[in-house]
């Protein structure tokens, strides 16, 4: 039993069968129907707008029924932790949760963002990988605090459709935000570059570093693939000659349960730390690229994000035809 998790557990092979997959239902190619007469559940612990969008348009595209459950809201609050005594707020545990579910449906798909209390704790996707403990069918990262694989499979079948295969410079930028925001799409966004052979330049400032753990698996895929990983605190030296400019802010790790400290921080990098024009005009013709919903003329500037370099657009449209993918082929080899 696979599911899709995050990209590392792929093959580079792999991910780009499910991206060639993911043209062919945009191309509108494949029609097929691999999911008629069965129900996938989707599991919102948080709000969305793409990913609920694009998993309820897949799953009845691909000839199936969406069951969306919002723990707390349409279905009760939830326990992840083993061995704790349920006498609070929390109404059922995940263990009987996730095995009825899957009693039902044919895979599953949870969204659970990260807390922003504890990076230690929250790095190991906690709740995540309970669902994963305890799910007897396939599970599907729709975003976890630690990885946003859907995301990023559709940011490199956007990158391919709008420059051609082969290795591109990508430069994944920090950008001032007036919150701290979780690391899950910057992370995927890295591990995926980097298994696609790209050569990466991850720009931050001092202090914005992404987890360790994670940049040294991010370097050795892109050594395995035939990139290049570099990190640099320099933007405006990152942005030079880049093809493709995907902007995104994260919080510091080391801020984690101090939003606080953190916007007294990062308040000194809200105007160099944000994609404009003067940055673009640095770039090789490059694309700008942000997984949405994006605040204008904080991450962005308006001249940027609505002049023929964006694609934004199209990276989310991508979104519905690679889940699309994930979804037929974790059916096709479970059926």
């Amino acid at each position: 039993m696979r599911g899709f998790l995050n990209t590392i557990d792929y093959s580079r092979p792999e991910l780009e069968r499910l991206m060639d997959a993911g043209l062919r239902f945009r191309q509108g190619i494949d029609m097929s129907k691999p999911l008629a007469g069965r129900s996938v559940a989707l599991v919102f612990f948080n709000p969305s707008l793409r990913t609920r969008a694009s998993m309820q348009v897949g799953i009845y595209e691909l000839g199936g029924n969406a069951v969306i459950l919002e723990p707390g809201g349409t279905s009760w609050t939830l326990e992840h932790r083993d061995g704790v005594v349920m006498d609070g707020d929390r109404t059922e545990h995940l263990a009987e949760f996730v095995r009825v579910l899957g009693r039902y449906v044919a895979a599953i798909g949870v969204r659970t963002f990260a807390a922003m209390k504890d990076w230690s704790e929250e790095r190991a996707d906690p709740v995540l990988n309970a669902f994963a403990k305890y799910s007897e069918v396939p599970l599907i990262n729709l975003e976890s605090a630690m990885h946003h694989p859907c995301q990023a499979l559709a940011d490199m079948m956007t990158i391919r459709e709008k420059l051609g295969a082969g290795p591109k410079k990508v430069v994944l930028t920090w950008a001032w935000h007036p919150k701290p925001l979780p690391m899950a799409v910057p992370n995927s966004f890295a591990l995926a570059a980097a298994q696609m052979g790209h050569d990466l330049v991850v720009a931050h400032p001092v202090g914005y570093e992404l987890d360790e753990k994670l940049m040294e698996i991010v370097t050795q895929k892109a050594i395995e693939a035939g990139g290049t990983a570099q990190v640099t605190n320099d933007i405006d030296q990152a942005v030079d000659g880049a093809e493709v400019v995907y902007a995104k802010s994260w919080g510091a790790k080391h801020f984690y349960g101090a939003p606080d400290r953190d916007m007294a921080e990062r308040a000194q990098y809200r105007e160099k730390w944000i994609v404009n024009e003067r940055k673009m005009a640095r770039t090789h013709s490059g694309i700008f690229m942000h997984c949405l919903p994006v605040r204008r003329n904080v991450i962005v500037t308006d001249g940027v994000i609505d002049s023929a370099a964006s694609v934004v657009i199209d990276e989310a449209e991508n979104r519905l035809h690679v889940q699309k993918a994930i979804l037929a082929s974790i059916v096709n080899r479970e059926s």
